[in-house]
């Protein structure tokens, strides 16, 4: 049979089972053309291409236990349901941020939250060898967001949000609290996305001075500037924690920077272009990622 009969065969076989009660319930009558394309694909993808559809992961506040149960709860739960369109029975990955992962089958549906029976745990290395921590002066808007977005999808271990002297964005306490927890949100997001099972700590945003006052001792610490006389291949190979310091839109003050050195921050440079605060993130992440880590 030629290929294109074949997948017409499997897709009028796929069709020709009954849809989930939820996408037939639609309030104008039948379904919406991306929901049937999108239902049609999950049941044709598996047979078209030989190979299962990727499972959803959920994080879930732990701790979890084998054979146990969990309750997905909020926004989460909502997602599952009314975005994702999983029902009774739907199989899906849980983890809790603290390393391995369970399979999971949807066992009920509640206003607000989903039941989920989990099989064993499992092991999955998806953590890079290198501690890379990210203190990242606040960037307005949403590009912060997705900074720490990415800078989770790239691997970092920790992110430290900073206000120096020259950051437009200003934050009372209850606006740090607020932020912190917003962009613990995106990084718990970047894990399910990405396929990391230890989800980065993302701290409240502290004054650059506070913050280097407190600093301990210990690894290689990286201050980006343009300014800087050495690049990133002039760090020793044998390096296995590193944290970067990367200033506001403005750039940090001579003060900021005399202190930063004083702390054991060296200035290295990126290139001969400046790059926005967003964007020399990612590019030393990465460097840093594809040198010491795992990329």
């Amino acid at each position: 049979m030629p290929q294109s009969a074949y997948a017409n065969c499997l897709c009028d076989r796929a069709l020709a089972q009954p849809a989930p009660p939820r996408v037939l319930a639609h309030p104008r009558g039948g379904c919406p053309v991306a929901v049937q394309l999108v239902w049609l694909v999950r049941r044709c993808a598996p047979r078209l291409w030989g190979c299962p559809v990727r499972l959803i992961r959920v994080h879930v506040p732990g701790p979890l236990v084998p054979r146990g149960r969990c309750t997905v709860q909020g926004e989460a739960a909502g997602h599952l349901v009314r975005v994702l369109r999983l029902a009774v029975g739907a199989e899906l990955a849980v983890f809790d941020g603290t390393g391995g992962e369970f399979a999971g089958r949807i066992e009920a549906v509640r206003k607000g939250e989903v039941l989920v029976a989990l099989g064993e745990r499992h092991e999955r290395a998806s953590e890079s060898p290198l501690r890379l921590t990210l203190a990242q002066a606040v960037a307005r808007g949403e590009r912060m967001d997705w900074v720490v977005q990415k800078a989770v999808e790239l691997g970092v271990s920790a992110i430290v949000p900073v206000l120096s002297e020259r950051s437009v964005v200003r934050l009372d306490v209850a606006q740090a609290r607020h932020k912190q927890r917003h962009w613990q949100r995106i990084a718990v997001a970047a894990c399910e996305q990405s396929g990391r099972n230890h989800v980065p700590e993302v701290s409240e945003p502290l004054a650059l001075a506070a913050w280097l006052a407190a600093l301990p001792a210990g690894g290689v610490r990286l201050l980006l500037s343009p300014q800087g006389a050495v690049g990133l291949a002039s760090l020793p190979n044998a390096t296995s924690e590193v944290l970067v310091l990367i200033g506001p839109e403005g750039g940090l003050t001579e003060a900021e920077v005399r202190a930063a050195r004083a702390r054991g921050f060296e200035s290295v440079r990126l290139g001969p272009r400046v790059l926005r605060t967003e964007t020399a993130a990612v590019v030393a992440l990465a460097l840093l990622q594809q040198r010491f880590g795992d990329l």
